[in-house]
């Protein structure tokens, strides 16, 4: 398949959020819309971090490939990706 460059690659976005009020805490996610998952969380429609708000943007790394950014964001959620996150990304 052939890109046309008028078209842009679908993206999968990997994130890491930091809690403004505790800034400790840190949130990885997975979404194709940045603005849209950042506002929800901030409005507290996300279980996992409605009581750290507000947040802010850490992290972006993006993909093209959705698959790989599903493992990715597994792999920052797990103990060693964890221990490389907080080694690299904070």
């Amino acid at each position: 398949m052939r890109h046309n460059a008028s078209m842009p690659f679908p993206q999968t976005i990997v994130y890491v959020i930091k809690s403004v009020a505790d800034p400790t805490r840190y949130y990885t996610g997975l979404t194709s819309n940045l603005a849209v998952r950042l506002d929800a969380h901030n409005a507290g429609r996300v279980p996992h971090t409605s009581d750290g708000k507000p947040w802010i943007i850490d992290v972006i790394v993006e993909f093209s490939d959705e698959r790989r950014a599903v493992a990715f964001e597994k792999y920052l959620k797990s103990g060693s990706g964890g221990a490389f996150a907080r080694r690299h990304l904070r």
